[in-house]
């Protein structure tokens, strides 16, 4: 008896599998989260039995995510850790929602992707080359991006 139902809970099994493939959007584009994070984030002692009440991760946050062509450092004019002035003409831009999720659809091709800020625009990665926020989009696929707002935290 307890062979039969190993059998048929391995079946049943199989069968949920086969049937039951991972959803796959349509399109290809850039997801992510946006967070916030301020403040000193320098390691610290704890005493012992206290918690430490700082995230290094971030808060999610509503904001406006910018996208552009691919941009190097060369493009813009950075004032006060935020890029003033951007020599190309932005491609799109999405708002996040509550929980600072995004999803841009995008043609395949290398991209920038900044947040608005009240006082500019804020990027913090930058590859070897020079390039702002770089991400690559291939065709049918979905890259995950997440962007830490972080121009008001000390490290």
């Amino acid at each position: 008896m307890n062979k039969l139902v190993l059998v048929l809970v391995a079946a049943a099994f199989t069968l949920l599998l086969t049937h039951c493939a991972p959803y796959q959007p349509e399109g290809q584009g850039v997801v992510g989260k946006v967070t916030w994070l301020e403040g000193n984030q320098m390691p610290t002692i704890i005493e012992e039995g206290k918690k430490n009440k700082r995230t290094t991760v971030g808060e999610p946050v509503k904001r406006t995510v910018r996208v552009y062509p691919l941009i190097t450092i060369s493009d813009v004019t950075l004032e006060d850790r935020l890029f003033k002035s951007v020599a190309a003409k932005p491609i799109t831009e999405v708002e996040t929602d509550e929980n600072g999720q995004y999803t841009v659809n995008l043609s395949p091709g290398r991209y920038s992707i900044l947040t608005v800020e009240e006082g500019g625009l804020f990027a913090s990665v930058f590859d070897g080359e020079g390039n702002i926020q770089p991400v690559t989009v291939k065709e049918k696929e979905w890259t995950l991006l997440d962007v830490v707002v972080n121009y008001k935290a000390a490290f």
